[in-house]
């Protein structure tokens, strides 16, 4: 593993930019200027079906408008063109079948009509979908139509050591021989995150917690391939102030709605910032380069954070106030 952070965000462009999914950018951004370390922007695209035109563009838009730049990319595109990965499925092909030739994963020809029954006839029986292992000894050659799946162990537990909550413990029996690569040759999220986390160099994963369940099998890519993971940090959920989990298609959770509006992006900046962190000082108005110098990992919260839109509000009145008369005009024209 690098000496240096590294860290990325990678989102998916299945929708508008949110302010859920900036703070968790502008939290990797924070950690890795505070660190003199690396920021990546990582576009996930191998979800074909969920697409939307012009999410890439919001969201490159929506992380300049913040102030949240990044380091490095492909060549082709230049030095700060992001990381695309349905730009990358060769590598991802290459990894799977590895997996395969050491038996470690197989190649499944089960049909989606069967699937489909299979999870109604758990469902009838009250027990959890979840993949039958029926392929899994059936050695199945490639020149059938075919997804390929991962041999998740049978027994035993897989342990997720978390920098935020600690050591959680997975039944292994609980969690099924995923997909790793699908039948039209685009990688499942599980692959390729893994394989670019390890080919980029990612010393820490700073993802939301939905994520969490997933984490076991990340664990156990990494030892099939024999690699290190990295430091995994499931940042706490944003809720409603009654609690509620918030709606991601939410208008009033959309970066674009508060461009619209003229918020300043540093009064954006610093709200989200306090969303889940905390200098250890009583002082709350900070400019984005105060909150990098502050910025540390033993900062971050295991709990929930509220959105309050009402406090929000008051941040970007503070640094309204903060503005001189000068710059107040030209910003508002």
């Amino acid at each position: 593993m690098s000496d240096r952070i590294r860290v990325r965000f990678a989102p998916s462009p299945t929708g508008e930019p949110h302010l859920g999914n900036m703070r968790t950018a502008l939290f990797n951004w924070c950690f890795a200027r505070s660190t003199g370390g690396v920021f990546i922007l990582r576009i996930e695209d191998t979800d074909r079906k969920r697409l939307i035109p012009g999410a890439v563009e919001a969201m490159e838009n929506a992380l300049r408008w913040l102030g949240l730049d990044w380091d490095e990319g492909p060549d082709v595109g230049g030095p700060h063109a992001p990381y695309v990965q349905s730009e990358r499925l060769e590598l991802y092909r290459e990894a799977a079948e590895r997996l395969v030739a050491e038996g470690k994963a197989y190649r499944c020809s089960c049909s989606e009509e069967r699937l489909e029954k299979l999870r109604e006839a758990q469902a009838a029986r009250g027990v959890e979908p979840r993949y039958d292992r029926h392929c899994r000894d059936l050695n199945i050659g490639p020149d059938v139509p075919h997804v390929i799946r991962f041999k998740m162990p049978l027994e035993g537990r897989t342990e997720v050591h978390d920098r935020l909550r600690g050591n959680i413990s997975f039944e292994n029996h609980t969690l099924d021989d995923f997909v790793l690569l699908k039948s039209d040759g685009f990688p499942t999220y599980h692959l390729a995150n893994v394989v670019d986390d390890h080919e980029m160099g990612v010393t820490h994963v700073m993802r939301g917690d939905e994520w969490l369940p997933s984490t076991p099998r990340h664990v156990q890519l990494y030892r099939a391939f024999g690699w290190e993971p990295p430091i995994w940090i499931h940042l706490p959920l944003i809720t409603d102030k009654r609690g509620r989990k918030l709606k991601k298609r939410d208008p009033s959770l959309r970066v674009s709605t508060y461009i619209e509006k003229g918020y300043l992006p540093e009064g954006v900046f610093n709200y989200l910032a306090f969303l889940g962190w905390h200098p250890g000082t009583t002082e709350e108005i900070m400019a984005p380069d105060e909150i990098v110098e502050r910025f540390s990992l033993d900062g971050l919260s295991k709990g929930p954070a509220a959105f309050d839109p009402d406090r929000l509000n008051w941040f970007n009145r503070q640094h309204m106030a903060r503005l001189d008369v000068d710059e107040l005009a030209e910003r508002a024209l």
